[in-house]
C-alpha cells in the first residue's frame, strides 16, 4: 500500500467514527420512539419490535406542537428576512465602501461575536420588558436578529471583500447609486454567501431554547424546541413519547440540512477562496 493510500486510510478512520458518533444519537432515538413503555423500561438499547407511530401521536396532539411548529416557522422566516437584509447592506458597506470608522466598525461586529448571550441576557429581557415585547413575536424576531447579526455581517463582508473594486466601479461609472449598486450587482454576486448565511441562521434559531424560553413565557406563544423541551416534565415517565417529539422537531432541520448542504459548504468557503 501507497503511503498515499495508507495516509487516506488513516484520515478516514476518525472521520467514519465521527460520523457515526453523530448518526447514533438520531438513531437510537427513533428506535426508542417506536417503542412502548414497557420495551423501553424492559431494555432502552434493545431494538423495537415493531414500527409503531404512537409516540408521534401522542406528542403530536397532547403537547399542542402543531401551534408550536407555526410559530417557530413564523418567527424564524421573519428573524432570516431581517438578517440577509441587514447583514447583506452592512456587508457591502464594510468591504467596499470607504468611509471614516468602517474598520474600527467591522472591529466591533467582529468582538459582538465573542459576547456570550448569558451575559446580556437580563439587560435584554428588561429592555424588552421597557419596549413592550415580551411574549411577543417581534420583540423574539428582533431578538435573535440582534443576536445573530454580528455573524451574518461577519460572512457578508469576508464574502464581499472577494469581489474585485472594478465591478463596483463599472457600475458606477454607468450611472449607478449605492443603492443601485447594491441591488443590481451585489445582491445577484452574493446569492451563494446569502444562501449559506440564511440557512445557517435558519438553524441556529429553529435550535434555540434560552432566548425564545425567555421571551415567550406564555405557552401559547412557544417555539417548537422550547415545546420539545416542556415534554421532558409532562412525559417524564413515557420517554418513548418525549422522543417522539424531539425527532418531530429533529426532521425539519435534517431535511434542510440534507438539501442544502453542498450550497452550505460552497457559501462558508467562497469568501475565503476569492480574491
Amino acid at each position: 500500500m501507497s503511503p498515499l493510500r495508507a495516509g487516506r486510510w488513516l484520515a478516514a478512520i476518525p472521520m467514519a467514527a465521527l460520523a457515526i458518533a453523530t448518526v447514533y444519537p438520531m438513531v437510537f432515538t427513533a428506535n426508542v420512539a417506536m417503542k412502548t413503555r414497557h420495551e423501553y423500561v424492559l431494555d432502552r438499547f434493545a431494538p423495537a419490535e415493531g414500527l409503531r407511530w404512537d409516540a408521534f401521536a401522542t406528542a403530536w396532539a397532547s403537547a399542542d406542537m402543531g401551534r408550536y411548529l407555526a410559530n417557530s416557522i413564523l418567527v424564524v422566516t421573519g428573524s432570516v428576512a431581517l438578517l440577509l437584509l441587514f447583514g447583506s447592506m452592512a456587508g457591502f458597506a464594510l468591504s467596499q465602501l470607504r468611509f471614516r470608522g468602517s474598520r474600527l466598525l467591522f472591529l466591533a461586529v467582529l468582538s459582538a461575536l465573542f459576547i456570550p448571550f448569558q451575559v446580556i441576557m437580563v439587560p435584554l429581557a428588561r429592555t424588552m420588558g421597557q419596549a413592550g415585547l415580551i411574549d411577543t413575536y417581534p420583540g423574539l424576531i428582533l431578538a435573535y436578529t440582534a443576536q445573530f447579526l454580528p455573524f451574518t455581517v461577519f460572512l457578508m463582508t469576508s464574502y464581499y471583500s472577494g469581489i474585485p473594486p472594478e465591478i463596483i466601479d463599472a457600475a458606477r461609472i454607468d450611472g449607478n447609486s449605492v443603492y443601485g449598486v447594491y441591488g443590481r450587482i451585489m445582491l445577484p454576486l452574493g446569492r451563494p454567501a446569502l444562501l449559506s448565511v440564511g440557512i445557517l441562521n435558519a438553524l441556529f434559531c429553529w435550535n434555540d431554547v434560552l432566548i425564545a424560553l425567555l421571551l415567550m413565557p406564555s405557552a401559547e406563544h412557544r417555539t417548537l424546541m422550547v415545546g420539545v423541551t416542556s415534554l421532558r416534565g409532562q412525559y417524564s415517565a413515557d420517554i418513548p413519547t418525549f422522543a417522539g417529539g424531539v425527532l418531530i422537531a429533529a426532521v425539519p432541520v435534517l431535511v434542510l440540512y440534507l438539501c442544502f448542504q453542498r450550497q452550505i459548504t460552497a457559501g462558508v468557503t467562497a469568501g475565503a477562496t476569492k480574491g
